[in-house]
């Protein structure tokens, strides 16, 4: 499961691109409780693949069985690094547990999962 999103905005900050990234999905309300317990000990080798794909910042928010996801990138090859990460298998085996918790919204792009927000506002 390829997490394909776009680009939401862009910052030069000393010379590293960072892209800051905002998604948004449906939590089944009947596993909700469940996909805290999961995030309260993801496993570590998730952790640290989504380290080695360039991913800082990471949080995800819950409001009204919605969940909102931040992230911050700081690779040059967002296709490359997401391609990393959904063949990484214990990655793969994350994705199987977390995806029947959640419900996608609509309307959403072929392909897409979690739905990548457009950045309206941004202040340092």
């Amino acid at each position: 499961h390829v997490m394909r999103t776009t680009i939401v905005s862009l910052l030069l900050s000393g010379g590293n691109r960072m892209k800051r990234y905002g998604q948004v999905i449906g939590v089944k309300p009947e596993k909700f409780q469940e996909y805290v317990d999961a995030h309260a000990a993801v496993w570590p080798e998730v952790l640290d693949m989504i380290t080695q794909c360039n991913i800082k910042n990471y949080s995800i928010f819950h409001h009204n069985n919605k969940l909102f996801a931040y992230f911050e990138y700081h690779g040059s090859d967002f296709d490359a690094d997401m391609a990393k990460m959904a063949a990484h298998p214990k990655t793969q085996e994350w994705w199987d547990w977390m995806m029947p918790l959640q419900q996608p919204l609509e309307p959403r792009a072929e392909g897409e999962w979690w739905i990548t927000m457009e950045e309206v506002f941004h202040h340092d």
